[in-house]
């Protein structure tokens, strides 16, 4: 489910002065050495043109630790109990700051190596600069979670193949594209996705796109769980 939405401004750098009272584990360590790594609760850090951030907001969370060789090449070890909510979106992000009418391109190329328990979203979470519209596409999923909203239907588009939901945390509208079946590498076509929601559904208009994120909702991950990117690019023109 999507959180409210003081919990999501906690994605894009405004993190509340009270910690959230999880504890502090050690990160297993990535395949090669990292040049950064944080345990740190909003721990954050900006390589190539790409922030990196731990963002660990959920209530009830445990452990989590962030490494990076690049903005592209991440990861994330998390021990987060088998309980409900979402813990943390743990994410790379890149600032786009267009119109979608400006746009000429914009996409992304993922790969990634993702556990088979737990649960778990790798998903896209992508914003307008005023963070009134969050747009979520789900690469892949695992355990109990789902998306905010109504059942939309399916849409084949940028690459992909989508179930889409309609919905609303209270305070901005969350349109979520859930992938119908899971992937761990690929390349999505943005662009024709945020037309198909201003020009053919009308449910916004001409919105200026600021953060394309991508990471890992996490859920639950009990026992400590290995994320990693292995690579991730974003491109606009």
């Amino acid at each position: 489910m999507a959180p409210t939405t003081l919990s999501r401004i906690g994605k894009v750098l405004l993190a509340p002065a009270v910690a959230l009272g999880f504890t502090v584990g050690v990160a297993s360590a990535p395949a090669s050495a990292a040049v950064w790594n944080s345990c740190d609760q909003w721990g954050n850090t900006t390589l190539n043109g790409y922030t990196l951030y731990n963002n660990i907001w959920g209530s009830g969370a445990g452990s989590q630790c962030v490494w990076a060789n690049s903005g592209t090449n991440w990861g994330v070890w998390a021990n987060h109990p088998n309980t409900g909510g979402i813990k943390s979106y743990p994410n790379s992000k890149k600032v786009i700051n267009k119109s979608i009418t400006s746009l000429a391109s914009l996409t992304s190329s993922y790969n990634v190596t993702v556990p088979s328990s737990g649960a778990y979203n790798t998903s896209y979470d992508i914003w307008d600069t005023d963070y009134d519209y969050e747009i979520m596409l789900w690469v892949n999923k695992t355990g109990a979670v789902g998306p905010l909203g109504t059942l939309q239907g399916n849409l084949t588009l940028g690459g992909h193949t989508w179930t889409v939901y309609k919905g609303s945390n209270g305070a901005n509208q969350v349109f979520s594209f859930v992938r119908t079946s899971n992937s761990t590498s690929g390349t999505v076509d943005v662009l024709p996705i945020l037309k198909w929601i201003k020009d053919t559904k009308g449910w916004f208009g001409n919105e200026t796109i600021g953060d394309v994120q991508f990471g890992y909702e996490i859920t639950s991950s009990s026992g400590g769980l290995d994320f990693t990117t292995n690579n991730l690019t974003v491109s606009s023109s």
